[in-house]
């Protein structure tokens, strides 16, 4: 039976409650204050590779879209990350993160170092909206309904506990409080509207449990990584990889 409306959103708020990567053991250890200095640049490097593949996951998205009306809905997604000529982008806001932690920007934007299993859950992410429903893939970025919570705590306990955290160094967080919640209301009431059948339900709450999906294997290879007993696979950083740092100037 196809549910109401406002079930169903009740059982895509659900998901989020149960599976959303707020619950994730890192983000205790990363809010707490309780990461080292290196286990922080770990965290930028791996996730500026997700941040940097959003815009693409979009395009892809938008090239699929015959409807002008959702493209239009839809781009600004790829401006608020990529920039305009007024606003510089989430990308280059991640980038001046990477900067405060003692990263060279430069090495975070090559890409290189990125833990295996975050290549693999990103680029599983981009796929799966290239290739599935528009309603699975609008579906699949709900997860930003969830986001707003994790923003607002991470500001607080990176001001609280670490040094380089300033009004500058976190504005990619601060700026994402303004802007998720615009894309969130827009892909929420589309994925509402949509899913007019259980059927459709079911397969956007099964993409929606998806991306949770893809961001809690994220952590789960940062933690097995770099947090104690450390697994650094080949081919990513190693903390005191010189070619990864900073220059002094």
């Amino acid at each position: 039976m196809t549910q109401t409306r406002e079930d169903f959103e009740t059982r895509l708020r659900q998901i989020g409650a149960e599976r959303y990567h707020d619950l994730h053991p890192f983000h205790d250890l990363l809010h707490g204050g309780n990461c080292t200095p290196d286990q922080v640049r770990a965290w930028v490097i791996n996730r500026y590779y997700y941040q940097h593949s959003i815009p693409m996951k979009d395009a892809a998205f938008m090239s699929r879209v015959t409807d002008p009306a959702l493209r239009r809905a839809w781009r600004s997604r790829i401006e608020d990350h990529d920039g305009t000529d007024d606003n510089e982008g989430g990308i280059k806001r991640w980038l001046r993160l990477a900067r405060a932690v003692g990263l060279d920007p430069d090495y975070v934007a090559s890409c290189e170092g990125v833990l295996p299993a975050t290549k693999f859950a990103v680029d599983a992410y981009v796929r799966y909206v290239r290739e599935k429903t528009l309603l699975e893939a609008v579906s699949a970025s709900l997860t930003e309904l969830f986001a707003p919570k994790i923003h607002a705590n991470r500001i607080q306990g990176l001001l609280k506990n670490y040094a380089f955290a300033d009004d500058s160094s976190l504005s990619y967080f601060k700026n994402r409080l303004k802007e998720a919640p615009k894309d969130v209301a827009f892909g929420l009431a589309w994925v509402l509207d949509h899913a007019d059948t259980r059927e459709k339900q079911d397969a956007a709450a099964a993409a929606l449990t998806f991306k949770t999906d893809v961001l809690w294997s994220q952590l789960d290879a940062l933690h097995s990584a770099y947090v104690t007993p450390a697994r650094i696979p080949p081919g990513a950083w190693v903390p005191g990889d010189g070619l990864a740092l900073q220059k002094a100037s």
